[in-house]
């Protein structure tokens, strides 16, 4: 669904992004990890348009280049994006929010609406309220909902389960994985907490100095290269 080739990226003189090479299978969910600072996050942001790499390719399906399409064609394309952070609008209500992610979309924006509040009923009892008045794990469903209303093709959540209690994070994972066999979506998720890696990802992908060290199906990461690659 996603494939990335040769991916250079620097901030100023330093080269964050190394050749870096990655396959994301489509209808599955690949989990990118690695200690901090390893490029995790500006992976994320070249795959969206936040980052203009220097060179190399992102290709959705077959052969769509996105290094070329604005940050907001790539949604309509087809991509859902959950940043770091989950950067919600604080002062902006809870359906004001989800209706931010809709600026793009023209039909039936009701009805996604609707998919949104089914997903998360939270959403729909708090949805008057002010996005800043939700507690972490409200706003992480918030950020979620905000990117589903697109009827992703691609789901792209980074750390989604940082700074949230555990029951939340679970209830992210379970949400992952009901919309991977539903509706056959594609998730590319950064995630530190192994554990939550180990049980609802499909594929994993070691990054370190920049670039995708080691990559293969979840069931083969193996206690070496967690020591190699995760310990610190």
């Amino acid at each position: 669904m996603l494939s990335i080739r040769d991916l250079n990226h620097y901030y100023g003189e330093s080269h964050t992004l190394r050749q870096l090479s990655l396959e994301v299978p489509a209808g599955a969910c690949t989990c990118v990890m690695g200690r901090n600072g390893v490029g995790k996050t500006t992976l994320m942001k070249c795959i969206m348009g936040e980052e203009v790499p220097r060179n190399g390719h992102i290709r959705l399906g077959d052969s769509l280049e996105l290094i070329r399409q604005a940050p907001e064609d790539r949604a309509r394309l087809g991509i859902g994006y959950v940043p770091q952070g989950r950067q919600i609008f604080p002062l902006l209500t809870v359906e004001e929010n989800l209706k931010t992610g809709l600026g793009a979309v023209r039909e039936d924006r009701e009805g996604r609406l609707d998919e949104v509040y089914a997903l998360f009923p939270v959403l729909e009892e708090m949805k008057h309220r002010l996005g800043g008045d939700l507690s972490g794990g409200q706003q992480q469903q918030l950020a979620i909902g905000r990117a589903l209303v697109l009827r992703p093709r691609v789901l792209i959540l980074d750390e989604p389960g940082e700074g949230i209690q555990p029951n939340i994070v679970r209830q992210i994972g379970e949400l992952i994985r009901t919309l991977i066999e539903s509706r056959g979506l594609t998730v590319l998720l950064v995630e530190q907490k192994l554990p939550f890696a180990r049980r609802f990802a499909d594929h994993f992908a070691l990054m370190d100095r920049g670039q995708v060290q080691e990559a293969g199906p979840m069931d083969t990461l193996t206690d070496e290269l967690v020591r190699r690659f995760l310990s610190v």
